[in-house]
Order: C-alpha cells, then sequence, then structure tokens
C-alpha cells in the first residue's frame, strides 16, 4: 500500500516550481496557489517522488502522459475560471488537471476513454477533499449532453479538430480551451461561444499532447 506524505521538501520544491511557472509568465493567483497546494507527487508512481516537481510531463499508465505542470497552468489560465463554474475536462488521465481546477473551484465533470486509467480513479486519493469532481468513462467527443451545458470545457489531449458536440454543450459566453492540429506539435485554442452558436477563435502558443481519440477502449 502506498503511503502518501507531503513533506516540508515537497513542499519546497512546489514553491520552486511556482516561482518558476510565474517566471514563465503564468500570473493567474488562483492558478498559482493551486499548483503550490496540490502535491502533484501523489499522482505518480512512488518512483518519480524526487522529480514529481520538475516542469515536465511524465509517463502514467496506458501509454498517457501527466502534462507538464506549465502546460496544466497555461490551460487553466486561459479559462478563466470563476468559483462554481461547470467544468467539462476531456482526458481525467492522471487526475492531476481535474484536482487543479476543484481546488480553484469549479465544478469538474471528467471523461476517461482508457478504461484502466477510468479504473484506477476508484483509488483517487482525494476523493473526499473534491466531491465536486465527478468521473465518466467515455468517449471524449461526444462529451456529456445529459449535463450540459457547461460554462468551460478543456481538451487535455490533442484535437485534430474542434469537436462540434463539445462547442453544442458550451453555454453561449462559455470557452473552450483546446490543443488542435496533428502532428508533433498543436496550436493551444480558446474558443468562445457567441449568443448564435458560432464562435470566436484565439490562437495562443504551441504545446505537444498526446492524440485525442474517438471511442472507448476497454
Amino acid at each position: 500500500m502506498r503511503k502518501y506524505e507531503d513533506t516540508y521538501q515537497h513542499k519546497g520544491l512546489r514553491r520552486q516550481l511556482v516561482n518558476l511557472l510565474r517566471e514563465k509568465g503564468i500570473s493567474d493567483e488562483a492558478v498559482l496557489e493551486a499548483i503550490n497546494t496540490i502535491p502533484r507527487h501523489y499522482f505518480l508512481d512512488s518512483a518519480f517522488d524526487k522529480i514529481a516537481y520538475e516542469d515536465r510531463a511524465f509517463a502514467i499508465a496506458a501509454g498517457q502522459t501527466i502534462s507538464q505542470p506549465y502546460t496544466v497552468a497555461y490551460q487553466t489560465q486561459l479559462l478563466q475560471l470563476k468559483k462554481n463554474d461547470k467544468v467539462l475536462e476531456i482526458g481525467t488521465g492522471s487526475v492531476y488537471q481535474a484536482t487543479i481546477l476543484a481546488e480553484i473551484g469549479a465544478r469538474v465533470y471528467t471523461i476517461e476513454r482508457q478504461k484502466k486509467l477510468y479504473e484506477l480513479q476508484k483509488d483517487y486519493y482525494f476523493k473526499k477533499k473534491y466531491p465536486n469532481i465527478k468521473f465518466f468513462f467515455g468517449d471524449g467527443f461526444e462529451g456529456l449532453p445529459t449535463f450540459a451545458p457547461f460554462d468551460k470545457v478543456i481538451i487535455t489531449a490533442a484535437a485534430p479538430f474542434i469537436p462540434p458536440k463539445l462547442v453544442q454543450q458550451l453555454r453561449p459566453g462559455g470557452m473552450m480551451v483546446i490543443p488542435v492540429d496533428e502532428g508533433d506539435n498543436q496550436r493551444m485554442l480558446r474558443i468562445t461561444k457567441k449568443e448564435d452558436g458560432s464562435y470566436a477563435e484565439e490562437s495562443f502558443e504551441k504545446f505537444s499532447f498526446v492524440p485525442m481519440l474517438t471511442g472507448k477502449n476497454h
């Protein structure tokens, strides 16, 4: 059974990480505070304990990754979260991104298509602390129409195009943050839905994500 300990050393490494993210241009204090609060090493194998606060992605189960902290902070900052925002997350992965959103005060609905990762979420350490995270096994391209509309949508995998069903599930005035394009690098886009159902598109820095795939993987 894994022991979960958050030592002074871990807390010090988190403070250093937050300082680095500040230097790299992250300015949203709620985002920085959430990253300072959440022990990232809890979301990784204990073998990564000493390097969990380096600003890089690491492999997790099912051929997926836990995103680089800068990427997590960058996407979260673009979302412009408000307390009680209803957020749809596509790609639960390690649950780290969802935990950051929940710590800021969002109500998170998160979908994972990899059965293995979805099963691992039963052991999610912070279940009691963040009852505002709801887990689903499903196809991210389909979203969660039953729970729509959402204030915000965040996609944590490289989408080949902007999924129309996810735009439909955004409320007017809502925002989606999504890395788009196939290949090694994706453009980070922010979509803002208009009253008539169309949307405005803003383009930001390039990032590298695992691909967003259709269907469920049992």
